[in-house]
């Protein structure tokens, strides 16, 4: 199967905004059930935020205000948009489906640090 393509990472001070994408093909009907993933240096991969369908989308607890999840029309991608990032927030962030997920991709790195 194709791994999805994250992008939009970068080194971001604390307190600062970053806006991930990843391509989701397929119109609104592949878009629900995606979600956003992270994993830290030498922890496990955790959920961030994912859609289940329209109007219900979940966060974690640790994200929830901070982080939104979207998507556009016009070119099917699926948006995370991070505010007030903090440092714990550094990770390699990863798209995916919640069930039967795809092989993970390479992921986009987020830094937040002075």
């Amino acid at each position: 199967q194709v791994q999805f393509v994250e992008s939009g990472g970068g080194l971001v001070q604390p307190g600062g905004s970053l806006r991930l994408s990843c391509p989701v093909s397929g119109g609104i009907a592949n878009f629900y059930g995606m979600g956003w993933y992270r994993q830290a240096p030498g922890k496990q991969r955790e959920f961030v935020a994912s859609v289940i369908s329209i109007g219900n989308i979940k966060y974690a607890d640790s994200v929830q205000g901070r982080f939104r999840l979207s998507r556009e029309n016009y070119n099917n991608t699926m948006y995370l948009t991070m505010n007030n990032l903090k440092p714990e927030d550094t990770a390699v962030y990863y798209c995916n489906r919640v069930r039967n997920p795809r092989p993970w991709g390479q992921g986009t790195q987020v830094t937040v640090s002075l």
